[in-house]
C-alpha cells in the first residue's frame, strides 16, 4: 500500500499567501467522545484564495499507511478554546472513544497552475475510534501556545483515529485531474 503523508504549512495556512506553493491543511470538523469542536478559525481556502471557511484547526502533519485497518494520525494546531475541551478530555475516563471528523489538504499543482485537494474526506464525516497505544489514547494537547504563527494563540493538538467497523472512503488526489477514492475500514456483518 502507499503510503500518504502531507506536512503542511502552519504559516501559509494562517497567512495565506497566493505566490507560495505548499501544502495547506485544514480540519473542518472534529468530534471526540460526543464532544464537537468549535470551528472558531477563519482560513483562506486555497482552491478560491478570495473565500475563507471556519475550521476547527490548521493542520501541519497528516498521514495514513494506505490499508483499511490503517490509523488517520493528525497533528494539528487549534484555538485556546478547544484546547481547553480537549485538555479536559485527556484529564477524562474516557468510555466513549468515537470520532468524527473531515478535512482538506491542499497541494498546488504545477501543470494546471492551481491548488487541488490532494487529501480529504469530500465534507463527509469519517467515524473512527481513538487509536489506543498500549494501555494510552493517542489523544493529546500542548500546554503551551506553538509559536510557528504566534497569531492568534493556537495549541498544538494531536489524534490518532482508527476507522469504525465500517466500509468508509478517503479521497485522494496527484493532481487537479488525477482523483481516486480508497477505502478506510472493514464493514463487519
Amino acid at each position: 500500500m502507499a503510503q500518504l503523508s502531507y506536512p503542511c504549512s502552519l504559516q501559509q495556512a494562517f497567512n495565506f499567501e497566493k505566490d507560495k506553493q505548499v501544502l495547506v491543511g485544514h480540519l473542518v470538523g472534529i468530534t471526540v467522545a460526543g464532544k464537537a469542536l468549535t470551528a472558531d478559525i477563519k482560513l483562506t481556502v486555497p482552491t478560491d484564495n478570495t473565500t475563507t471557511a471556519d475550521v476547527v484547526g490548521a493542520i501541519s502533519h497528516i498521514s495514513w499507511e494506505g490499508g483499511y485497518a490503517n490509523p488517520v494520525h493528525i497533528l494539528c494546531n487549534i484555538s485556546t478554546k478547544n484546547k481547553v475541551e480537549v485538555a479536559v478530555l485527556t484529564h477524562t475516563n474516557m468510555t466513549d472513544t468515537s470520532v468524527l471528523f473531515k478535512f482538506n489538504v491542499y497541494q498546488f499543482d504545477q501543470v494546471a497552475k492551481k491548488y487541488y485537494l490532494a487529501f480529504h474526506t469530500e465534507n463527509a464525516d469519517m467515524k473512527g475510534l481513538i487509536l489506543k497505544e498500549g494501555g494510552d489514547l493517542a489523544l493529546a494537547i500542548d500546554e503551551d501556545p506553538d509559536m510557528t504563527v504566534p497569531s492568534p494563540l493556537n495549541y498544538q493538538f494531536q489524534i490518532s483515529i482508527m476507522p469504525q467497523q465500517i466500509k468508509q472512503d478517503l479521497k485522494v488526489a496527484v493532481s487537479d485531474t488525477d482523483k481516486f477514492a480508497k477505502t478506510w475500514g472493514v464493514a463487519v456483518s
